[in-house]
Formats: structure tokens, sequence, C-alpha cells
């Protein structure tokens, strides 16, 4: 659990980033209605969550540096005796400033009247404009009201992206947040063994996805995004996500689940066989996957770039495909003409926290970024072989294989954080 004084340090460090003569403003998430009046289930904004911990909505966030009477002040809903008998309790103004460790709490209800006062005088605001259409134009009125009122004093001038500071502060993951990250990593990993178990000739996707679900909700988690379960050739499908086909014999099951505690997320992906055994064909082409993937682990070091793990990964796969002649000529021609993309479309992981695919940048300056410690991020190489591929011997045409791991970047060996998940070709068979 990530207690308020990590909050609060990020509030501050983020602060000194701006400067004192910028304001910073985030907004909760909204709720988002499913249909009629049924709404999905909350999940706060991430970066929201990253600076309070706050998880309801109609609330926003004014971070104001040097400011006298207060620098963290939370825009929140009131307590409501008769509307929380409806939609359960909140936290309200008071208990917001005492819990969170935060300067001030008004109703969110105040804020035309509060928040434009707190705008005037200050350079720069700092939001995320762009992402929430009716919160932007909330914000410009503010800034027009202040520039039309009488005698206004300064006005700033600037809307200038948050994401760019925010976002490499969430790169790098404290103690804590790590903590939860693994913990996160352990309830997917369950999810993982308890549909191995369940998996067999007959049984339909959507059952083995019904048995991760459950999984993950009897461990107090929620799914961090809907599960790929793929037999078969729906495997080849990147981002299938029907579920709906019955296992065969014979076939391979590819799942992608991942599980989130406390917002923070874990992506497992598993290929094993249906029938507990692989074929000849599958075994190749999985014994290729396995030594990518274990080459671009071996790449997730400090000082290394995020680059490095996919070109190791991409090295492997094209001697494999090569060897095994799926791909005509050598590895050397295969990787420069990119041929190779044929059946390695994909990239071979991604930044890795609050959310699934975490924000942070991947170049700076037009070079790869350099790993440092307390980075996570995903190491998923994978074969894909379309099933109507008529240039490739009809044995290896619909396989699709991908092994997927969450790996932190520490001053050492990396650490898998997925590792209880078995993936070498006698555990799964076993």
């Amino acid at each position: 659990m990530i207690g308020p004084a990590e909050y609060a340090r990020r509030r501050r460090e983020l602060m000194r980033m701006a400067g004192e003569d910028a304001v910073l403003i985030l907004a909760a998430a909204p709720e988002r209605m499913r249909n009629a009046d049924a709404p999905w289930p909350y999940r706060q904004d991430s970066d929201f969550h990253y600076l309070t911990g706050f998880d309801e909505p109609e609330a926003v966030l004014a971070l104001l540096p040097g400011r006298a009477h207060g620098e963290t002040v939370l825009f929140c809903r009131e307590r409501d005796v008769e509307r929380e008998r409806w939609d359960g309790e909140r936290m309200g103004t008071d208990r917001a400033v005492r819990e969170l460790r935060l300067d001030d709490a008004f109703p969110i209800d105040d804020i035309d009247d509060i928040l434009p006062g707190m705008i005037e005088g200050r350079a720069r605001v700092y939001c995320h404009f762009g992402q929430e259409p009716d919160f932007d134009a909330r914000l410009l009125a503010w800034m027009r009201r202040l520039r039309t009122a009488r005698g206004g004093g300064v006005v700033p001038k600037d809307l200038v992206a948050l994401g760019h500071l925010l976002h490499d502060l969430r790169l790098f993951k404290s103690r804590d947040e790590l903590a939860l990250m693994r913990r996160s990593a352990e309830v997917a990993g369950a999810a993982h063994l308890a549909a191995m178990r369940m998996a067999r000739p007959g049984v339909a996707e959507y059952e083995i996805e019904g048995e991760i679900l459950r999984t993950i909700r009897g461990r107090g988690a929620v799914p961090a995004f809907p599960p790929t379960v793929a037999g078969g050739t729906n495997a080849c499908i990147m981002h299938y996500l029907h579920n709906r086909a019955t296992l065969r014999d014979g076939e391979l099951l590819l799942i992608d689940a991942g599980a989130e505690v406390d917002c923070y997320a874990s992506d497992i992906t598993r290929t094993f066989p249906v029938g507990g055994r692989f074929s000849d064909a599958q075994r190749a082409l999985y014994d290729i996957v396995l030594e990518a993937q274990f080459a671009a682990i071996d790449a997730v070091r400090p000082g290394r770039s995020f680059a490095d793990a996919h070109d190791a990964a991409v090295r492997v796969i094209a001697t494999g495909l090569c060897a095994l002649g799926l791909l005509p000529g050598d590895p050397a021609r295969a990787i420069a003409d990119g041929s190779y993309k044929a059946y390695f479309p994909s990239k071979t992981g991604h930044w890795l926290g609050l959310d699934v695919h975490d924000v942070g940048d991947y170049r700076i300056d037009g070079e790869p970024r350099v790993l440092e410690e307390g980075m996570v991020l995903t190491v998923e190489p994978g074969i894909y072989v379309p099933p109507n591929d008529r240039a490739v011997a009809e044995r290896w045409r619909g396989i699709g294989i991908r092994i997927e791991d969450d790996v932190a970047v520490t001053r050492g060996a990396p650490e898998v954080m997925t590792a209880m998940v078995p993936k070498s070709i006698q555990a799964l068979e076993r």
C-alpha cells in the first residue's frame, strides 16, 4: 500500500519541476456509463491517482507552488447522507485534508467561484488539455473570465501539457509501487495457473476466461484488461477478444491476462498445448520464442537502451526462422529488409505501471531511452504464422506463440516479477 507521505512527496516534486510561477490542474476521471443508467465500474484517472490516491469522481486537484495559503488544494464532493445511501460513502472535504495530507479542500460545487482566483497571477497552467472536452471547456471559461475582468491581474498566457513532467516521474517506480506490482503479478500468475489446470479439449475459451476472472476477483483484484484466450489459429490475431471458440486437441492456447491491484497492473502471456504435448512444429517455434525472450530479458539492465531487448529478440527470431526455412536467405538479410516482420510484427515490450501500456518516453532526442533502476517493462516476443500463408509448409500455418513477463530494472540482473508462471516446454507439458 502507498501511504499519504508518498503522494505528498510526488506532489512536491512535481511542483518543484513546474516552478513557482505555474499552476497545475488535474481533473478526476468522470464516471462512464455502460448504457442507460448503468455505469461502468469506476476507475480513477492514473495521473490523478498517482498524485492523490483519491478514488472518487467529480474532483479537481490544484497545485499552486509557493502559495502562502496552501500549495495543494482539492475540490471534491461534500458529504451527502441521502446520496451516500445510494452510492456509498464519500470522503468529503474535511477528511480529504486530513487523510490525503492536503493543505485545503473545497466543495466541487464552489470551484467556479474559487479556482479562477487561484489561477490569477500565474504565468503558466499545466494541464491535460484535450483529454476531457467538458473539463477543457470549463478551464477555458475560467481563463476568459480572468482576461475580461476589470482591473484583473496577471493572466496565464500558456497552457502547457502536463504529461511531459508528470509521466517522467511515473516512469520510475518506488519501493511501495514495486511491492504493489509484485502483488499484481502474483494474482495474475495464480489466474494463469488456474487456466492451465482447466484447459483441455472441448472446453470453451470463455470458460477459461471465466476462471481467470474468478481467480483475479477472488484475490481482491480486478482485471487489468479484457483477457485474451486464443485457441489454435485465433492466437495469430494479435488482440483477439472474442473468446468464443472451443479448444481442440493438437492446438496451442495463448492466454494474455493481467491483474490490477490498487490501480497497478501486471501483464502476462503464456502459450501451451491444449492436449498436453507440443507437436514437433509447435515445439520448434516455441523454442525460438523462448530463446528470444531469454535474450531480451538479459538486455534489461541499467545503461542499456530500451531498444536493446527488442533487437536481441529479433536476432534470435530471425536466425531461428531462417534455420527452419520459414524465411529465405540469412538472418542478417531478414533483419535488414524487415522480412521477419511477417511473423513478428510487434515490438518486444512496453512500459508497465498504473497503465498496462504505461506512460513514459521511449526515445529521448531521437535516441532509444536508456534504462535505469526502477523502470518496469514487459518482455513479450512472439511468432505468428498466418493460417493462410502459402509461402510456408502447412505444418507451420496457424501457429501463434507469445511469451510475456513483467521485468523490473535493478542495479544488477533483471527481476522477472512473473516468474511464478512456468514457461519451459517440460514444465508446461508436466
